[in-house]
């Protein structure tokens, strides 16, 4: 069985009402990125980081996977597939996938600030200042913030490495580490991507299938399964 590796971005669940990151302006959902995303505004107000993720935690409740997150997941039946996702969601598992590795953390996770090691799952309940780890530690969300290291890039590199076939879709590999990925590709093994704009990536088995993710998706199928 041959392998496929699916690097994923925020186009893949924009279509089940999630907002892409920086949406605009260098907002996300209305809030300054470097406040709620980076390790600096984490020691500025961690009240604030707190209800930030509280709040996208709810709305994940709210949402179900669409088309892409399902074909993604039917792919299973025909490849060797290993997700690679920048999102921070569950749609993929919830989509039936099993193999996935999150390159961002997981939003509804939470560990101690004094062993990242150490991973809780609480679903989609708030976490608020004064909630604590087993060890006392103050819980913070399993997410990889800006000026904080990529702990699963090793891992992710490795699967790349490894694919027959990697699809790239509902990220414009425009932000790095996540976009250096297709570089560890085999080279002559080929790289599709799926993105309603054209983007240019110097590599000679390179196509791109100009579509939003869920459309794309079908299409892909239906190009891969006849290869």
């Amino acid at each position: 069985m041959k392998k496929l590796v699916v690097l994923t971005g925020a186009g893949v669940s924009q279509e089940s009402g999630i907002k892409t990151f920086r949406d605009s302006d260098g907002l996300w959902e209305n809030y300054p990125v470097e406040d709620v995303a980076s390790i600096q505004g984490w020691h500025k107000n961690k009240e604030l980081m707190l209800r930030f993720y509280n709040e996208r935690r709810a709305q994940l409740a709210t949402v179900k996977p669409n088309r892409a997150h399902e074909i993604i997941a039917e792919l299973e039946r025909h490849f060797e597939v290993t997700v690679v996702t920048q999102n921070v969601d569950n749609l993929h598992e919830r989509a039936g996938s099993t193999n996935i590795i999150h390159l961002h953390g997981e939003l509804t996770k939470v560990r101690g600030v004094d062993d990242e090691s150490k991973v809780y799952d609480i679903g989609y309940r708030e976490i608020k200042l004064g909630d604590r780890s087993p060890s006392g530690a103050q819980l913070r969300p399993h997410i990889v913030w800006f000026g904080e290291a990529v702990p699963m890039m090793e891992q992710a590199a490795e699967a790349v490495s490894q694919c027959d076939i990697l699809l790239v879709v509902g990220t414009s590999l425009a932000v790095y580490p996540a976009a250096g990925l297709v570089n560890y590709i085999t080279r002559g093994n080929p790289i599709y991507l799926i993105d309603p704009k054209p983007i240019r990536v110097n590599y000679s088995k390179y196509h791109q299938i100009e579509d939003v993710a869920s459309s794309g998706m079908e299409k892909f199928r239906d190009i891969v399964l006849a290869l």
